[in-house]
């Protein structure tokens, strides 16, 4: 590091050897230790001795990263030099040997050169690398080498790249098995297809904040997918703009799904019959309510074989909107264990009991914020609102987080505890202000502990 406070990569060979040291070690140890390395501070054990002056030119993974010539950009009057870091990335692959690369990594977030980033990555691509991260932030549209699409050696591949992506007419990768794009838009519905059919034997897919706006219909097939993330960005064109992007999945060995943001896209889950988990959280344009009503009531019914599901305040919420669409949920029947990251709203209470009755064999159920203040429940309201069976004959098992102890709270626990006949533990994690009023919470205990149960052999835990 200069005075300046600019980064400066040196390659030295002081013409030494050092005995008696971990130079001594064979190169498959040497490339394992360098691998935890950054590339720039692996450059410099060249100075070590002649042996590591060739160590570093095969080693394994190599990190390029443009932040490194910004990071002390305030204590200096210039700009940092980009040929620099052109320069250094250059010589490290132009003095690296034929061995393979693993992992590559190129972050260009401020600087872009198209024919130099082309080049880097191709020469990644020659050496045979397994996993490619790139993340481009670039003005236009960007064609990445179509030998990027080819590659028989990828086996995971992320592209962070805030621009159109252009595919090329052929895409072939048979050993990808993670596939990651962010903030990518796509061109047509033709190209995007081609990419998802070209990786017969994907496992991980991710899509996160991407541009669906010129797609109108694509379908997911792979019955080697496993794990699937969409989150989704809002989309805030005219009204009289695109409509949103029908998705149809069919992944008959996917376990895992996540979607977040907001629905703008339709999206079908078919045949996933070996989903286990499942983690649903949607947010809801106050102009578009019963358009993603109708969105989360699609994407729910294409879940009815998942084990563990895992839902946010507005999924719940946005099915208050969903009106006569609630006919078209489904019955869960194998779900088990539900997860409410939200906290329990007036508006959303009813929604959630309706909910509640679409899941039979529900054992365990998890509140992760406890109620918001202004629901008022009192007793027998549960009972009034058609009691879900799935509390009376088959919770196991309710963990209550963020509990205040108000009379709603209260009286819901009192009419779980009465009427849940097989409730084996009840947990209750109390909320500061709660535990900061011992004499509060005695009398919370007092109230809880001596209901009349359903359940003799319940057990309610407060902590």
């Amino acid at each position: 590091m200069s005075d300046t406070g600019q980064t400066r990569y040196v390659i030295q060979d002081t013409g030494r050897d050092s005995d008696g040291d971990i130079s001594q070690l064979p190169d498959c140890i040497l490339h394992h230790i360098l691998s935890f390395i950054p590339t720039k501070d692996v450059v410099k054990t060249a100075i070590l001795s002649k042996k590591w002056n060739n160590v570093w030119t095969s080693v394994l993974n190599l990190d390029f990263d443009d932040a490194l010539l910004y990071a002390n950009e305030a204590d200096t009057r210039d700009p940092p030099d980009e040929t620099c870091f052109i320069n250094f990335v250059e010589r490290v692959l132009s003095l690296r040997d034929a061995s393979n690369i693993k992992n590559f990594r190129l972050s260009c977030r401020v600087f872009f050169n198209a024919s130099c980033i082309n080049s880097w990555i191709s020469s990644a691509i020659m050496h045979n690398v397994q996993t490619l991260d790139l993340c481009l932030f670039v003005d236009d549209s960007f064609v990445l080498p179509s030998s990027v699409f080819r590659s028989q050696t990828l086996t995971s591949l992320k592209l962070e790249m805030n621009c159109v992506l252009e595919f090329p007419t052929v895409i072939h990768l048979p050993y990808l098995k993670t596939l990651h794009l962010s903030l990518v838009t796509f061109v047509n519905d033709g190209s995007t297809q081609k990419l998802f059919s070209g990786c017969p034997v994907l496992e991980e897919l991710t899509l996160v904040d991407c541009e669906w706006l010129n797609l109108k219909s694509i379908t997911i097939t792979s019955s080697t997918l496993k794990r699937l993330t969409i989150d989704d960005l809002p989309y805030f064109g005219p009204p009289d703009g695109p409509k949103d992007c029908k998705i149809k999945i069919h992944t008959s060995n996917l376990v895992y799904l996540k979607y977040t943001g907001y629905p703008s896209n339709d999206i079908f889950v078919c045949d996933v019959s070996s989903l286990v988990k499942a983690y649903i959280s949607v947010l809801i344009p106050h102009e578009k309510q019963k358009e993603v009503a109708s969105h989360v009531v699609n994407l729910l019914k294409g879940l009815s074989k998942v084990a563990f599901l895992n839902v946010s305040d507005h999924t719940i919420e946005s099915l208050v909107f969903a009106g006569n669409m609630l006919v078209d949920l489904p019955v869960f029947k194998n779900l088990t264990r539900l997860d409410l990251t939200m906290e329990i709203g007036e508006s959303t209470i009813e929604a959630l009991m309706k909910f509640l009755n679409c899941c039979p064999n529900l054992q365990c159920l998890y509140f992760s914020e406890g109620f918001n203040h202004d629901v008022c429940f009192v007793d027998n309201d549960l009972i009034r609102s058609s009691l879900p069976k799935c509390i009376s004959s088959c919770l196991k098992m309710l963990t209550f987080k963020n509990f205040d102890g108000n009379d709603s709270e209260i009286c819901f626990l009192k009419c779980i505890l009465r009427h849940a006949s097989v409730l084996k533990k009840m947990n209750i994690l109390c909320c500061e202000s709660l535990f900061g009023d011992p004499n509060r919470l005695n009398a919370v205990k007092k109230a809880l502990q001596t209901v009349s149960k359903g359940s003799k052999s319940s057990v309610v835990m407060f902590s």
